[in-house]
């Protein structure tokens, strides 16, 4: 599970991450949204000890990230293809992080070829490094990766930008699997609303560094979190008229 008491983050004097409480149980695909500038990279930043608090702590199965580093042994994590070694090809990748994981050859092999949908013939096999994949077939190697480890916890900031529509569906399908089999505690955000109610038990809602809403999901969801962001629209300019075909 995932425990925040008092995580407090500032930035020249000001707060840009301030949530009291907050536990996220094992068994419990969470869903973060916000619009940009929300703090939820921040957030996951703090959870993986990629930034230090200013004030208060994160835990990860009872484990302060800031104190100790035995979580990274049950936590996975994709936030960018930064984190990802580009000079590997990703066969390379995914056998090195098995055998970190003490999984064997055959394990790792028999993992991939479980999703070998997912890859649709662009990720192995293809003799590229995975500095030359697309966007997309980088976050599939970094996600992919992830899930070779069927971690405790897992943490993914918007494992659905740049993935093409076929594969966003099978991710879905691929993390809900994942929590049905192991009870992991799932941590996902996402800008796509229609995703991110499909998929999670519970949103999530974030702005300014705040957990302003926590949803338990159903039927209408989706369409709460709608009217919600609509009101964060901008004004129209005035006097500006909308124009036929135009957007």
């Amino acid at each position: 599970m995932i425990t925040i008491n008092n995580l407090v983050k500032t930035y020249n004097d000001r707060p840009v991450i301030d949530i009291r409480h907050l536990r996220i149980e094992s068994g419990v695909i969470t869903g973060l949204v916000g619009n940009n500038g929300a703090g939820k990279t921040t957030l996951f930043r703090l959870l993986l000890d990629l930034v230090r608090a200013s004030e208060g702590e994160a835990l990860l199965q009872g484990q302060d990230v800031a104190m100790t580093e035995t979580w990274k042994g049950f936590t996975a994590a994709y936030l960018d293809e930064t984190f990802l070694p580009g000079y590997l090809t990703p066969e390379e990748y995914f056998y090195f992080t098995g055998r970190l994981n003490r999984l064997s050859k055959t394990s790792v092999d028999e993992a991939l070829a479980a999703m070998s949908t997912f890859f649709n013939d662009g990720i192995l096999n293809t003799g590229k490094y995975i500095r030359d994949l697309s966007k997309g077939n980088q976050a599939k190697v970094g996600i992919a990766a992830c899930l070779l480890r069927k971690p405790e916890v897992l943490i993914l900031d918007e494992p659905f930008a740049n993935l093409d529509p076929s594969s966003q569906l099978i991710l879905v399908d691929m993390l809900r699997q994942l929590s049905a089999d192991s009870g992991n505690a799932i941590l996902v955000s996402s800008h796509d609303i229609n995703h991110i109610t499909g998929l999670c038990h519970r949103i999530l809602l974030m702005e300014r560094g705040t957990i302003i809403k926590d949803i338990d999901t159903t039927a209408d969801t989706l369409q709460a979190l709608a009217e919600y962001f609509r009101t964060k629209l901008p004004a129209s300019p005035a006097g500006a008229v909308s124009q036929p075909g135009m957007k």
